[in-house]
């Protein structure tokens, strides 16, 4: 329980720390532009392959992995038809459908992994499944629809290269290939690299403080409240239940359903907003899911270790 609170704490801290410095207006008024954009093409790609370099991917290959790629595949894909009915530009609908499904597996995920688990690697699969399947589609879906966005028509051999001039899309693939084939650069080139990883997850967490100086409380938005609780609903309670069912079919029980069950039901993970931002998407919207699952995940988590333990 402690590794919940602990997890949230961070988090709340360091938002919090970006909410006074863009009250304060001392990094000028495209901060969160500026630390997004770092953080998308600098710092994140550095995250990503430094974390997968040094992954066992062959122990994460498993009943849980099996579960978090089910139901955060479905989770996202619950979305889509609210967002085409309530006749939503793409962009929104492709970034809300992202927030209802890819959770805050790495700021938050790994001290409750290390806290309540007992053993951080509990959350590797999560991480492997969103780092090497859900991040890449997403951005290369947001690559197409920014530059449509744009006034412009990518052709069908742009769009099916668009994962080539992805940084994270890269960064994922080079981390897979050199854990796989167990070529990992040396200290030199990776020290670095870490360095760089090391901005990724407060550059976000900064960006998103920064970000709530000008944001109006999202339940007074009217026109985008079902929407927004749609995402919160699908996010907190459909996708720990989806945990939950998938488990127990595939005959897991204790800590084992445990894990999956809590890893579903974590928030929506910062790197949502940051790629909103990045790709001028449904940045609204994304802020406001990242800032309402974290809000209504932390009693849900307390409910379900205190149900499965």
């Amino acid at each position: 329980m402690n590794g919940v609170v602990q997890g949230f704490l961070v988090i709340g801290v360091v938002v919090l720390v970006g909410y006074v410095v863009g009250r304060t207006g001392v990094l000028g008024p495209h901060a969160t532009q500026v630390l997004s954009r770092t953080a998308f093409f600098v710092a994140s790609p550095a995250l990503l392959f430094t974390t997968l370099a040094h992954a066992d991917v062959g122990a994460v290959f498993s009943e849980d992995l099996v579960v978090t790629g089910v139901t955060s595949t479905l989770a996202c894909a619950a979305y889509v038809p609210i967002g085409l009915l309530r006749r939503r530009p793409a962009g929104e609908t492709a970034m809300a459908s992202m927030a209802s499904g890819y959770v805050n597996a790495g700021n938050l995920g790994l001290p409750i992994a290390t806290y309540v688990f007992g053993n951080a690697a509990e959350v590797a699969p999560v991480l492997l499944f969103q780092l090497a399947v859900l991040t890449p589609v997403f951005t290369t879906v947001l690559d197409v629809l920014s530059e449509r966005a744009n006034g412009g028509r990518p052709r069908i051999l742009r769009a099916v290269t668009a994962p080539l001039r992805n940084p994270i899309a890269v960064a994922t693939a080079a981390g897979l290939l050199a854990s796989g084939t167990g070529i990992v650069p040396p200290e030199p080139v990776m020290a670095p690299i870490e360095l760089l990883a090391d901005l990724a997850v407060p550059g976000m967490l900064l960006a998103f403080g920064i970000s709530l100086r000008s944001a109006a409380w999202p339940l007074r938005r009217g026109e985008m409240m079902p929407l927004l609780l749609s995402v919160v609903l699908i996010k907190t309670i459909v996708h720990p239940l989806l945990g939950l069912l998938l488990g127990l079919m595939l005959g897991l029980d204790g800590h084992g359903l445990l894990v999956v069950v809590v890893c579903a039901a974590l928030p929506t993970a910062q790197n949502v907003f940051g790629y909103a931002v990045r790709y001028d998407q449904g940045v609204a919207i994304s802020r406001d899911a990242v800032l309402l699952t974290t809000l209504v995940s932390m009693p849900v988590m307390f409910v379900l270790v205190a149900l499965l333990t």
